[in-house]
């Protein structure tokens, strides 16, 4: 099997202490150039570092680049009114030509509730928006007529091909979310040998829902510094079933950039 391997462009951090903003224009180039397969951006209004808005980010990423795909990584559209969402998620899939992969969470809640607060959005319902989101998202991105939670019907135009879903949490209603909704899960630094186990049983959720297997994106793995051991380890994931791998840089973007691309060339 192929793995995929994404990059986090450096739109943020979560040490406050150094927190990340490089130049996107530059940092997608270099991932393109450096052939990798995607490019990702975090999404909050307030968290613990500084933070660049997402949509923005990927639209930059887009506008520079010609072949790698970009990723929300991940989207809080309970953050957000639903059709704005759409929106956004419709015009970065027309204007990249069909390049986006949507990651779909409800937000780490070590970043605190402020940024909530200050959208005027519930911390506390996020979970249940998030599922009435992805419910009508479909609808509202492919320009068909939606009926929202308040009863609102609504039609967005001009519509879009819709992004596949990945959904990202590693709790019981997650992964449930992901089976009923998403294409794929999205994990933070699952071991290779955890892979199977997970698939299993996230292949198990998604037959209750009557839905196929999801793909596994692992964000973040614990690698070896030096390229040809991290390379190796990839391939465990490849071998495990992983779909792809997304590196988040540590320090200078661009070290972290010239590191995954030499562990590409090795896989």
């Amino acid at each position: 099997m192929t793995l995929e391997i994404g990059i986090i462009l450096p739109t943020s951090t979560p040490d406050p202490a150094q927190p990340i903003l490089g130049d996107v224009r530059a940092a997608a180039r270099l991932a393109e150039q450096s052939g990798l397969d995607s490019v990702w951006s975090t999404d909050h209004l307030v968290a613990s570092a500084p933070i660049l808005d997402s949509t923005v980010v990927l639209a930059t990423a887009a506008a520079v680049t010609e072949r790698i795909r970009i990723g929300y990584g991940v989207l809080l559209p309970a953050l957000r009114p639903v059709a704005w969402a759409a929106k956004q998620i419709a015009t970065l899939q027309y204007v990249s030509g069909d390049r986006l992969i949507l990651g779909v969470g409800t937000g780490n809640p070590a970043h605190g509730d402020i940024g909530w607060r200050a959208a005027g959005a519930s911390f506390t319902e996020r979970g249940r928006r998030t599922d009435e989101a992805l419910r009508v998202l479909p609808d509202l991105v492919t320009g068909r007529p939606a009926t929202l939670a308040d009863g609102t019907e609504v039609t967005l135009a001009p519509g879009a091909t819709m992004p596949p879903v990945l959904v990202a949490g590693d709790g019981e209603r997650a992964r449930r979310r992901a089976a009923a909704y998403a294409e794929g899960w999205i994990a933070i630094g699952l071991e290779p040998h955890e892979v199977g186990a997970k698939m299993a049983d996230l292949a198990t959720l998604a037959g209750e829902y009557g839905r196929p297997p999801l793909t596994l994106t692992v964000v973040a793995p614990a690698l070896p510094t030096d390229p040809g051991r991290a390379a190796g380890q990839l391939t465990a994931y490849a071998e495990a079933g992983a779909t792809r791998v997304v590196l988040a840089p540590s320090g200078q973007w661009e070290a972290g950039y010239e590191f995954a691309a030499k562990i590409k060339t090795q896989l």
